[in-house]
């Protein structure tokens, strides 16, 4: 009897709906995007971790029941940014040997690290751009779970690369080399196709290619194209098929043609994108994604023993060229996001992109807008992300000012809600 009293009692208490969990954010100033600018004072609810009433003005709230009230009063609460290339599992440096020395848990330490102080710049879902197997996964699982703090992660897992290329294994004896090569590495359209449909049932939120030589790799073979036009584009419609998005590092100009063509969906770097190559990019709709962080972060390493010889000359081939695509992208219609490749240089200065993108020819409200709508466009998640509108995930950040007037003020965030998490 009494067995059966304590099993009843469990089934009611487990078929009950949980009380839902309830914020109230008072705002000072609130913009809701881009386009619509500042709206004034506003009263926003959140529950269960998405936004459930926006009001104008400060209303008056009782604190009865399991309420949490957020005084934002004297601050401006815009979304929440996205970075579309980070490397949260990386920290800087030039050491390329210490993927012979290193666990891939040991990636996880650090990615764990680096997501809350990602999370605490303001930046409340990033795509991670290329890490060991498991370990971009096993960050995302945590965040989305709550168990570490951090942002949404839309992970890509091992580059695609080819054989000796950037994002293959190089620097090592051909012995060590296939010890430790994570089998992304493919020649020719079938076996590219075969390691996309590898990466995605492996868990790959995205497919990262390194279409062309790198910077910061140990092989000198130049910045142009790696892969031939067959393999790019049969990586892109076997991506396609499967429902997944493609990203492509890309340097050289004919090699971002190449990669474009083949539909690749976004071009990250694209340091040396000239008018033949972006006339091609906005006919297939492909997105630049800059990442001038990455040039600024590299460029403070150099004459310091950071990087070996090899890794130095060719980040002296791209000084002088960084943000001129932009400022050509702009002219010629095609889209720019945001994207920075934080862990080439220091974490949780993602923000100082803005204004190197100012520097380059965006207004302002542009910039933030590559940072919100734009780039949740690229991930096709527009009606979930980028910003404040009701049944949107509460990504909410808090700053002094309206960067719409100074794009700096997202360089010091003072507040942070991730999917409806507050990030202490």
């Amino acid at each position: 009897m009494i067995r059966s009293l304590i099993a009843a009692s469990l089934f009611l208490a487990t078929a009950q709906p949980a009380m839902a969990k309830t914020s109230i954010i008072l705002a000072g100033n609130v913009i809701p995007d881009a386009d619509t600018g500042p709206i004034g004072p506003a009263t926003i609810t959140v529950t269960d971790g998405k936004i459930s009433a926006i009001v104008k003005g400060i209303s008056k709230i009782s604190t009865a029941g399991d309420v949490d009230i957020i005084d934002m009063s004297t601050k401006t609460i815009v979304p929440g940014l996205i970075d579309l290339h980070v490397h949260l599992t990386g920290d800087p440096g030039g050491d390329f040997w210490k993927e012979a020395t290193e666990p891939a848990e040991w990636g996880v330490v650090v990615g764990a690290k680096n997501a809350l102080v990602t999370a605490k710049a303001g930046f409340t879902t990033v795509r991670e751009a290329g890490s060991s197997q498991y370990s971009a996964f096993s960050l995302r699982r945590g965040t989305a779970e709550g168990i570490i703090p951090g942002p949404r992660i839309i992970a890509a897992g091992p580059a695609l690369a080819i054989v000796g290329g950037h994002g293959d294994t190089t620097g090592f004896t051909e012995d060590v080399n296939d010890l430790l090569a994570s089998g992304y590495s493919c020649t020719g359209p079938t076996e590219c196709a075969e390691k996309v449909r590898k990466a995605s049932r492996a868990g790959s939120d995205i497919i990262k290619i390194t279409a062309t030589g790198g910077v910061l790799s140990q092989q000198g073979r130049g910045l142009e194209a790696h892969f031939t036009d067959a393999e790019m584009k049969s990586i892109a419609d076997t991506a396609h098929s499967l429902g997944l998005k493609v990203m492509a590092h890309a340097h050289g100009a004919r090699g971002i043609e190449a990669a474009a063509r083949a539909g690749i969906d976004t071009i990250d770097h694209g340091t040396f994108a000239d008018e033949a190559a972006l006339k091609v990019m906005k006919a297939n709709g492909t997105v630049l994604v800059p990442t001038l962080m990455a040039f600024k972060g590299v460029s403070e390493g150099l004459d310091k023993g950071v990087y070996t010889p090899v890794v130095e000359e060719k980040i002296r081939q791209t000084l002088g060229k960084v943000g001129k695509a932009v400022t050509l992208a702009k002219q010629m219609g095609v889209p720019v996001a945001f994207g920075t490749d934080a862990g080439v240089f220091g974490h949780g200065r993602n923000a100082e992109e803005f204004q190197l993108m100012v520097d380059t020819g965006l207004t302002a409200k542009e910039a933030f807008a590559s940072a919100t709508t734009i780039a949740a466009k690229v991930l096709g998640m527009e009606t979930q992300i980028g910003r404040i509108a009701t049944g949107y995930s509460a990504d909410l950040i808090a700053v002094d000012a309206n960067p719409l007037e100074n794009i700096r003020t997202l360089e010091k965030v003072q507040w942070v809600m991730a999917s409806g998490r507050v990030i202490e």
